[in-house]
């Protein structure tokens, strides 16, 4: 049996802010049987994950496409790897059977088929629903939690800033680090990302970056006492003045650098004199050195979630063909939580 398989590809590579433009939605006839032998898995995709990282395969060049074995360059008319959820439709590997929730690196398209060794594994929703295994409990979750806790060592009582606080991996930090017993700040660009950072997530305190004329000023405004860590997911201007403003023996988890991704003007400079006789530890870390936490990190972010603890953010988009749309409003901050992309219905 075929089928018609939908999928998104670039059209050229993307070197500054992506548009509609660079993107195209194509279709494909797409056989969902296997031959006989065949140790492929046939999946259909349920949701998938937009990440800002993606923005920097899809470049003529970037140092993380030979750094990485899944940061590796997309070229025009490829299918899209990704992060997502979906269901399996045939199966080679005994592993795998018909109707398996399966959760691994898919596609932007609506089906996809796992070579063996392939990124895949069966998936217990153990209650919750589908799309937080995409986000919350999936790689964007264990990201936040492992940046937190094995790269920024927190102690209670410590004093946390966290940039791009409303997006999928900021507002899991700051959740977490409150509920260990830091203070916490975070920052946003609108006035109602500031009100649910307070009001709904429980952040002692935050700010519109957007209205700061002078970000040294302000962390040293809501930060009277120093910052004990810095959650980076933003780089550029924000971490200079976080640096500036932190305390001896500070520590710096670069998760992300997004606004570096679209414009290579901006590069940030933290005052390197300060990094030596602070001893301020800065670590870049990605979710990949940490997989093997990603048992402990479910169970303790299930019990948190059931306990209303925890507060699960999605931004849901519909239908394939909104992809592009979901991607690029990344770049444009419009986001709130975790951006994922229904393909199809559970």
């Amino acid at each position: 049996m075929e089928v018609t398989n939908r999928y998104i590809t670039i059209k050229n590579n993307i070197d500054g802010v992506p548009q509609h433009s660079d993107f195209e939605l194509k279709a494909a006839a797409f056989a969902l049987s296997l031959r006989p032998g065949s140790e492929d898995v046939i999946v259909k995709n349920l949701y998938m994950s937009v990440d800002p990282y993606q923005i920097n395969r899809m470049k003529s060049y970037s140092s993380t496409q030979t750094t990485t074995s899944f940061g590796y360059a997309i070229h025009p008319g490829e299918a899209i790897e990704a992060c997502g959820l979906g269901k399996v439709v045939a199966s080679g590997n005994p592993d795998f059977q018909k109707d398996d929730l399966v959760v691994g690196f898919l596609s932007w398209g609506e089906y996809c088929v796992i070579k063996p060794g392939g990124m895949l594994s069966k998936l217990d929703p153990l209650g919750f629903a589908l799309s937080n295994h995409v986000g919350t409990l999936g790689i964007t979750g264990l990201t936040a939690y492992a940046g937190f806790f094995k790269v920024c060592k927190p102690k209670k009582g410590e004093k946390v800033f966290v940039s791009a606080a409303s997006g999928a991996v900021g507002n899991m930090v700051g959740q977490y680090a409150k509920l260990f017993g830091c203070y916490v700040v975070g920052c946003a660009g609108t006035k109602e990302k500031v009100v649910l950072l307070k009001e709904k997530l429980g952040f002692d305190d935050a700010f519109n970056y957007k209205e700061e004329t002078d970000l040294k000023s302000t962390l040293e405004r809501y930060f009277p006492d120093g910052i004990d860590i810095y959650f980076d997911n933003v780089g550029g201007e924000m971490q200079e003045a976080a640096v500036d403003r932190m305390n001896i023996f500070g520590r710096v988890a670069v998760c992300g650098v997004i606004s570096e991704y679209t414009d290579e003007k901006i590069r940030a400079a933290p005052s390197m004199v300060d990094v030596v006789y602070k001893r301020i530890t800065i670590q870049g870390f990605l979710c990949r050195d940490y997989l093997n936490l990603f048992p402990e990190f479910v169970s303790r972010t299930s019990d948190h979630l059931r306990a209303g603890k925890i507060q699960s953010l999605e931004d849901i988009y519909d239908g394939v063909e909104n992809i592009p749309s979901a991607f690029i409003s990344l770049f444009q901050g419009k986001n709130v939580g975790k951006i994922i992309v229904r393909v199809a219905k559970d």
